[in-house]
């Protein structure tokens, strides 16, 4: 071989050698993942999600809202129905998570953002895995950040921000159907209460003849000459105790809450709540159904359990079932007599006598 051809080779080994090497450097080099969204096919899998579940300090999932005979149901509340609003709420939230900028890949800093493994005792973030059609997209939820979060797809070493930011609990309670019952207050017809303590009664609703303010208008049981009560809240007391006068007929009405907006915060077996000295209120409604709620308090809880004698989505709902109710909402339920009466004049007060005066000393 010549030198001049042997030359030639060399040169274009190290051409070929230096080109390989470039190419190598650009693959390894990090892709820039701005824009990027954070689960790029959930876009296309949101009509077939079938189950979500979040956990955090966890082995297993703390909540788990999946499809059951056709219904979004919480698994760890006996399969009550789930808030649907709230899960479309973070089904989208994290279709619309784009990657602000790649974070740490060392597992040893994912404490500090939030990231690390959610199993562990007290870990700060907190997972979501999705089921759907191509399979489980799972998402590690760290710390806030400006407009985001921290976050670490579920398997991999590879931390990033993203936004917008995307947040949800982790206890099953957040995630039941608050909204226990649609009544609309204006069929209540009568509402009969047994206290657990105190003394029973019955508020029932009038037949007011002519509208509020034309003659015959005023309801029973107005306090002054000429008082009109609207017909939807003309209501009178049975049971006022002797040597008593109820209330005007406006404060014996029904709270409009009771039964229209009764919510709840939290559903259990009604076997595991002591229901043993209950109060009772039983309402009947225009259309002849009675809806009976049964009271308990345990510790600073206030748990119902209801009946329905006509409502059979109702009675499907509530069947087997307690619920956990704000206090306000149960003591409009179960109000005591005594708030319901016209209140008894404050006692006299009491006259401190002088004491007497001490004769003069004598000169």
């Amino acid at each position: 071989m010549s030198r001049q051809r042997f030359i030639a080779l060399l040169v274009a080994a190290v051409f070929a050698i230096s080109a390989a090497l470039l190419v190598s450097t650009h693959r390894n080099q990090p892709r820039d993942a701005h824009g990027i969204a954070l689960l790029p096919s959930l876009a296309d899998e949101l009509g077939t999600v079938t189950a979500v579940s979040v956990r955090r300090a966890s082995a297993t999932p703390t909540a788990t809202i999946h499809q059951q005979n056709g219904r979004w149901t919480v698994a760890q509340r006996g399969d009550y129905p789930a808030d649907v609003s709230k899960l479309r709420q973070l089904l989208l939230a994290l279709n619309d998570a784009k990657i602000v900028e790649q974070k740490t890949s060392n597992p040893a800093s994912f404490p500090v953002i939030g990231v690390e493994d959610p199993s562990l005792p007290g870990t700060t973030g907190a997972e979501v895995s999705i089921t759907a059609r191509d399979g489980t997209h799972g998402v590690i939820v760290g710390k806030p950040i400006a407009g985001g979060n921290f976050v670490r797809r579920t398997g991999d070493n590879t931390s990033y921000s993203i936004e917008p930011g995307i947040s949800f609990e982790t206890e099953p309670r957040y995630w039941i159907e608050s909204k226990l019952i649609g009544n609309s207050a204006a069929k209540i017809q009568s509402v009969e209460v047994k206290p657990a303590a105190g003394a029973a009664y019955t508020v029932r609703r009038t037949a007011s003849a002519g509208t509020p303010g034309s003659p015959g208008g005023t309801s029973p049981g107005a306090t002054s000459p000429g008082a009109t009560v609207p017909v939807a809240e003309a209501f009178t007391l049975d049971g006022v105790p002797p040597g008593r006068k109820s209330a005007d007929p406006a404060s014996l009405a029904p709270s409009p809450t009771m039964l229209s907006g009764l919510t709840v915060d939290d559903v259990a077996p009604v076997g595991d709540i002591d229901f043993s000295k209950p109060a009772v209120a039983t309402v009947t409604l225009a259309d002849g159904n009675v809806v009976t709620i049964t009271g308990a308090v345990s510790g600073d809880k206030h748990w119902v359990r209801l009946q329905a004698s006509k409502d059979a989505s109702l009675e499907a709902k509530v069947a087997a079932r307690a619920f956990e109710i704000a206090s306000y909402q149960f003591d409009a339920i179960f109000r005591p007599v005594e708030q319901l009466l016209v209140p008894l004049p404050p006692p006299p007060a009491a006259v401190t006598p002088k004491p007497a005066k001490k004769p003069a000393p004598s000169h």
